[in-house]
């Protein structure tokens, strides 16, 4: 069984397009997606560059096609400067989801140990109803056209590595920034207006932990406006050639610290001042 996995594995492999990066060999990112499907830390890359990290990724993403599902849309990580500055950076990084990144709905039950290294964030999603919009540039009633829902969500995100690990950029990028899992809430309908606007940059989104809040931020939180990560995964998808499309769904980065989680636990993502917003829950077994 084990060595036919792995035979699945090396064909994805081969039907990636050349990476433009120098890849670690498709027999080591074989071994490496092979541990993470299997819920284990795998031993990280020597000296990984964000080139290669990328280069990864994209092999990376076609294996976990397999058992995860097509890739539905896009997500950043790294949104927070004060995170930014611990990789000496000065932007996001973005990965793809999955079909099962979105299959659970607010209530689901989830297994505790649903990956090598398993935390929770809150999180939001927003879903893309036309292309162009990299030309919005970051006019936010340009780029508010461009989406029609807005998405309450619980990421259920894989930090992959030991603890003893500090991963560099080129880790996060070849680990596809963490991408598995996730919960999403009602969908709202978006308003073409100044007002709605407004509220995604003032709303307050709260974590709570068997009701005990225990992280809160506001929609400011993430790029200085939820509507600012959406122009910047656009643009960084546009400079690759791959333009968002009608129907891409957008993970617009973490509300919170993410969170070790353990069976029996119930967690709810709050949506305050969002009108229509209503809680995410989600509890482990």
């Amino acid at each position: 069984m084990l060595r036919r996995f792995f035979v699945a594995l090396l064909i994805a492999l081969a039907l990636v397009p050349a990476a433009r990066a120098a890849c670690p060999d498709d027999a080591a990112i074989a071994r490496f997606a092979g541990q993470i499907l299997q819920r284990q830390s795998p031993t990280p890359f020597v000296a990984l560059s964000p080139a290669d990290g990328r280069c990864v990724q994209d092999k990376l993403v076609a294996i976990f096609a397999q058992p995860l599902g097509d890739v539905v849309g896009f997500k950043l990580g790294l949104t927070n400067p004060a995170i930014q500055q611990r990789f000496g950076i000065d932007h996001p990084i973005r990965g793809s989801i999955f079909h099962a990144t979105l299959r659970a709905s607010s209530g689901a039950e989830i297994e505790a140990r649903f990956a090598a290294v398993p935390v929770l964030e809150a999180d939001m999603l927003v879903r893309v109803s036309m292309g162009g919009v990299e030309t919005a540039l970051n006019d936010h009633a340009a780029l508010i056209r461009h989406i029609d829902q807005v998405i309450p969500f619980i990421e259920l995100p894989d930090l992959v590595y030991a603890p003893d690990h500090r991963p560099s950029l080129g880790d996060l990028l070849a680990i596809n920034v963490g991408a598995r899992l996730g919960v999403q809430g009602r969908p709202i309908a978006v308003t073409l207006s100044a007002d709605f606007i407004a509220a995604l940059g003032r709303m307050s989104i709260s974590l709570h932990q068997d009701g005990r809040e225990v992280s809160r931020a506001p929609g400011a939180a993430i790029l200085g406006h939820p509507l600012n990560a959406l122009a910047w995964i656009a643009r960084d998808l546009a400079r690759d050639g791959r333009p968002l499309r009608a129907g891409d769904i957008i993970s617009l980065g973490s509300f919170s610290p993410p969170q070790p989680v353990a069976a029996g636990q119930v967690w709810t993502a709050r949506y305050e001042g969002l009108d229509q917003a209503q809680d995410v829950v989600v509890r482990f077994r």
